[in-house]
């Protein structure tokens, strides 16, 4: 596939240009978004092959400003005449106005992926095997194993982003992911446990060995420890949470609070609080676009704008929002590079990339020896957030009980429940031990989703409601 998407379509360039000009005359911002694409997924379970799919796609986006609505037309048409077409229905949204375009996005000297292709390579055949593999590994390590179940996906996308007054910006995305699922069996319980991983790059550094068979151990030691697992209590706790992944609390009850339209809109817990005391001292919260090879890192945004390192709470003092370009424009502030759609069918929108919470200076196990009766979650599934109160329930996929600081039985069934703005207030302890997830989140916002990257160190959180079994 060529480096360049535009080479992918019926016109130039050139060609498209008057075509802008005339759909953006009085708007006050707005592009043409252009993207090709392929993408190959393989799940191999219950001993066999069974699926795969390979899928290819080709379209343009084209979006026209005007205040705070937006035209939106798209398709998978690679002719001039439909973008000519397109441009008709987007821009009705001026009805007359007489804006300034605004200026094009800062260029940027950085590139973070190039000619890299993991659709390609491996082949369809290494792939089938390397999954063959991990399930027979699986099986004749542990003979608690009833089934596993392993996929591997990649894909590719490039895109191009081309403005009324000629201003062209590209980027070439790769994205892999490996996925390992056990379920064992004792005493006729069984329970499952997965591990999974990736990132922005060829599949060269998840396919070796050391790496599948460390997300295979990984994957059938969750599923050990959850057959061990007794009912979780309930109540109000002090509760430690893991380095990683965990936060993914984090990314769904602060970050999305911290999303430009909501604070502009005034439906965020955080509107208005600029510069305001929001977390407890010695709390960092970022979003970097810019993190080589992470999932949420892009050279560019959606919109053209550089990606960048947007610094949000600062020593506990709120500093910043994560901006496209129509909503910085309304509250005059500036892009940081966070326009992102899921692809050319969806307009941007303001969202996360890598968001993540600074290292502090104590140990994890310091922590958990500081609880009295608490619970240590390790990891977390599934969660949902109210973004107007902050409001948040998830549920822990390994947890355990800590008495008297000593760690007792895993639990399961265990969720978290409380709201970000307050919970970032109640962090009493945070660890040095800083980690990023895996590379495996999908964020998920107005029925978009688009990959993302979370971190923290371990964190010590006093008094948050604990939902169990009794």
């Amino acid at each position: 596939m060529s480096n360049d998407p535009i080479e992918q379509f019926d016109f130039t360039a050139d060609d498209v240009l008057p075509v802008l000009e005339n759909t953006m005359a009085g708007a006050d911002d707005g592009e043409l978004f252009l993207e090709t694409a392929t993408a190959e997924a393989l799940v191999f379970d219950d001993g066999r092959l069974k699926s795969s799919s390979f899928d290819s796609s080709r379209g343009f986006g084209l979006r026209c400003v005007q205040g705070e609505a937006f035209g939106f037309a798209h398709s998978s048409d690679s002719t001039l005449d439909a973008v000519k077409r397109a441009a008709e229905t987007a821009a009705a949204v001026k009805r007359g106005a007489a804006g300034t375009l605004a200026a094009p996005p800062v260029g940027t000297n950085t590139k973070l992926y190039d000619a890299v292709d993991p659709v390609s390579s491996p082949t369809f055949e290494v792939k089938s095997a390397l999954l063959q593999e991990i399930d027979a590994y699986c099986r004749a390590k542990d003979g608690s194993v009833v089934q596993v179940s392993a996929s591997i996906a990649g894909s590719r996308q490039a895109i191009s982003v081309i403005r009324a007054d000629g201003d062209i910006k590209s980027d070439i995305r790769p994205l892999v992911r490996l996925n390992v699922s056990v379920t064992v069996e004792r005493d006729g319980r069984r329970e499952s446990g997965s591990a999974g991983a990736g990132g922005r790059a060829m599949f060269d550094d998840w396919i070796k060995p050391d790496s599948w068979k460390a997300l295979a151990d990984e994957a059938m030691r969750i599923a050990r420890v959850n057959l061990d697992a007794v009912d979780a209590p309930a109540g109000v706790m002090d509760v430690v949470l893991g380095a990683g992944w965990p936060a993914v609390l984090l990314h769904e009850a602060v970050g999305h609070g911290l999303e430009g339209d909501f604070n502009r809109k005034g439906s965020s817990a955080f509107a208005g609080r600029m510069g305001e005391r929001v977390a407890a001292a010695g709390v960092t919260v970022i979003d970097d676009g810019t993190m080589a090879e992470r999932r949420g890192s892009l050279t560019i945004d959606d919109e053209g704008t550089p990606t960048e390192r947007t610094v949000l709470i600062e020593d506990g003092i709120l500093t910043g929002y994560m901006q496209d370009r129509m909503n910085a424009r309304l509250m005059g502030h500036k892009p940081t590079g966070n326009g992102r759609r899921q692809s050319y069918a969806h307009p941007p929108l303001p969202r996360m990339t890598n968001t993540y919470m600074l290292a502090g200076q104590h140990k994890r196990d310091e922590m958990v020896e500081s609880l009295k009766d608490g619970i240590y979650a390790v990891n977390f599934g599934g969660g949902q957030v109210d973004i107007t109160s902050g409001k948040f329930v998830f549920q822990c996929t390994e947890a355990y009980r800590v008495i008297d600081g000593k760690i007792d039985t895993p639990v399961k069934g265990a969720t978290l429940i409380g709201d970000g703005p307050t919970a970032l207030t109640q962090i009493t302890m945070i660890g040095d031990d800083f980690e990023m997830d895996p590379g495996v989140g999908v964020c998920g916002k107005a029925g978009q989703g688009v990959p993302v990257g979370v971190g923290q160190p371990s964190l010590k959180i006093a008094g948050l409601t604990v939902g169990g079994a009794g």
